[in-house]
This record gives structure tokens, sequence and C-alpha cells, in this order.
């Protein structure tokens, strides 16, 4: 199937407070986009294809039925973010603990892949990850 446009993936995540969110995801170095934030949201451009909206957990509730789980005590997924180098790696998640973030997991040092994992403020879970392009090609 080819595609004749760039396929975006939006990320909603449920926050607890949004002011603190903000400042959290902008100190990651994440584009914030005013277009389609307001007082019950936050969006980031975090690459050309990837957005996060962080909504407040009232307006969270208006998208589904379900519960909101409590990401601090649960996981339903982790969001994975790739790196083009391993100092990127240390760099996002350094940012990350700077912010507020907690470590999520200890680092995983695999020699063609390296990656490095965050809780942020409301327990939502980020790993950065490199993988080796040479080791890449020779998987392929």
């Amino acid at each position: 199937m080819t595609a004749t446009y760039q396929k975006m993936i939006f990320v909603s995540l449920p926050v607890t407070d949004l002011e603190a969110s903000k400042k959290f995801y902008a100190a990651l170095g994440f584009a914030p986009n005013a277009q389609y934030s307001d007082e019950n949201t936050a969006t980031f451009q975090i690459t050309d294809a990837i957005v996060a909206m962080l909504h407040t957990r009232q307006r969270y509730s208006e998208f589904t039925k379900k519960e909101i789980s409590d990401a601090t005590k649960t996981s339903q997924m982790m969001l994975g973010l790739s790196a083009e180098t391993r100092g990127e790696v240390d760099d996002v998640v350094e940012k990350a603990f700077a912010a507020g973030a907690t470590p999520a997991a200890e680092t995983q040092d695999h020699g063609f892949m390296y990656n490095r994992s965050f809780d942020d403020l409301d327990g939502h879970t980020w790993e950065v990850v490199w993988m080796d392009p040479a080791a890449e090609q020779a998987q392929g």
C-alpha cells in the first residue's frame, strides 16, 4: 500500500497538571503548537510525523468511555522514540530527568542497540532508542 501523504501519529495522554506538563514537554525540546491547544489541551510537535496531545483528565474523558488509569500504578503501553545517535538518547533522557521525570528502567546497552527510559510527570513511560544503522542493514 502506497500512501500519498505522510501518515502521522497523534499520542493523546491524560495529565493531572496541564501547566506542569507543558513545561516538562517544552524542556524536552518539543515544539508547542498553539493552534491545537487551549485551557484543557496542550499540543506538542515531537517530529514532523508525531504529535503529543496532553489533555486534562476531564478533557481526556470526553474521548473514551473507559476508566482513565493511573499511569503511576499501571502500565498500558510504552511510548518509543528513535534517536539518531547514542548521545541523542542520553540528551533527551537527561533533559527529561532535569524536568522532573523519573527512571523507568535500567539503561540497556547491547552494542548495536542502546536505550534508556523515563516516566513523565504522570507516569507515562517513554523509551528513547538508538540502533546502529549498520546492524539494521545486516539484519535486513
